[in-house]
């Protein structure tokens, strides 16, 4: 065995995580993933006009919105917060399984394309929709590139305003007033759009403050970027509807609905819709209790260690010697005993009296 001397600074192991940022800290967090937001989106989209043509740049716009905005705020987790997986930690964790994964994103999906239903049935028994269809070749290989722009327009979305900008506003104010705050902000982001109306203002609000209950339940971005993805692509790819003031996305069915501005939204599209903003709020109570079980196994209380040092080599040192110290004789304590009887005379009381006259 090796009786080499180890110095402290070598074998102690100090076990004390980061300790987390004080609320000032967290804002100023939330304030620089704002403007990263803002820079990787110029960056992307002076990068996809630089790299493809004019027909694939949104496409792959929104691709390198993404890749930017997943590696930026992995490296401000890790750097400034020490998140050890900082990928997972901005909302895509793994499931347990991939069925379980494809369950949550299919419950999304499925939850956006009712409420997208149930804002196109009224326009229907009001007006109705005039389809026009294109049933050729290229134009279903453009849906598919349509599908898959939204599906990166919606996850980018999610990223930025689920993800760690969300989490950073949430330490620092708490989680109802970090929604709440989010959800204006999501709805500010895109009153500037062309054709934007108080009536949009108020669904993309509301439809924030679902998309952030929908994290908040499950702690990943599957649920919501399923749902957001359910809302845009169903009434854009199938029904043909404008999106945000855009009718262009649709190459296979185009549709024009006929019907009053407050159902329909008319160019703006359903996001400019009040019957939107009323079955938006509806939606909320019914994807709370679809999430019942999910917030039961994702929101259980994490145990934080208390960061106490605790040096593991020295520890790991005394257990080793204590079950490999050798066993000795038992020795018994050594007890003297004093003789039972002796030779002298024993005193008489006369004597330890002393003399008498």
């Amino acid at each position: 065995m090796s009786t080499d001397p180890v110095t402290p600074a070598a074998s102690a192991a100090v076990v004390s995580p980061r300790r987390p940022a004080g609320p000032i800290r967290s804002l100023g967090r939330f304030l620089l993933a704002g403007l990263y937001f803002f820079l990787a989106r110029v960056m992307a989209r002076h990068g996809a006009v630089g790299l493809v043509s004019e027909d694939w740049a949104p496409l792959v716009e929104q691709a390198m919105l993404v890749f930017l905005l997943l590696l930026g705020y992995a490296g401000f987790g890790f750097v400034l917060d020490g998140q050890l997986k900082p990928i997972s930690q901005q909302g895509l964790r793994l499931r347990a399984s991939v069925s379980e994964w494809w369950s949550e994103i299919g419950l999304g999906v499925v939850s956006g394309w009712t409420i997208a239903l149930c804002c196109v049935i009224p326009i229907i028994l009001t007006g109705g929709i005039a389809i026009h269809f294109s049933l050729t070749r290229i134009s279903f290989a453009w849906l598919m590139a349509d599908a898959a722009y939204f599906a990166l327009a919606t996850l980018a979305m999610q990223v930025a305003f689920r993800g760690y900008p969300f989490q950073c506003m949430i330490a620092a104010i708490g989680e109802l007033p970090a929604t709440l705050m989010m959800a204006v902000l999501y709805g500010i982001l895109f009153a500037w759009l062309p054709g934007a109306s108080h009536a949009s203002m108020a669904v993309n609000i509301a439809l924030g403050l679902l998309l952030s209950m929908a994290y908040l339940r499950t702690r990943a971005l599957w649920l919501p970027w399923g749902l957001q993805f359910g809302w845009v692509a169903s009434r854009a790819l199938f029904f043909g509807l404008p999106v945000n003031g855009i009718a262009s996305h649709s190459p296979v069915v185009q549709g024009e609905a006929m019907a009053p501005v407050w159902i329909t939204g008319r160019e703006f599209g359903l996001d400019g819709s009040w019957i939107a903003f009323a079955v938006i709020l509806l939606a909320m109570p019914f994807i709370y209790r679809a999430t019942s079980d999910m917030n039961f196994r994702f929101n259980a209380p994490v145990l934080e260690p208390g960061g106490i040092p605790v040096d593991l080599d020295a520890a790991a040192r005394r257990q080793h010697e204590a079950a490999t110290r050798a066993e000795g004789p038992e020795v018994k304590p050594l007890v003297q005993i004093l003789p039972a009887s002796s030779s002298a005379p024993l005193p008489l009381a006369t004597d330890l009296d002393g003399p008498r006259d």
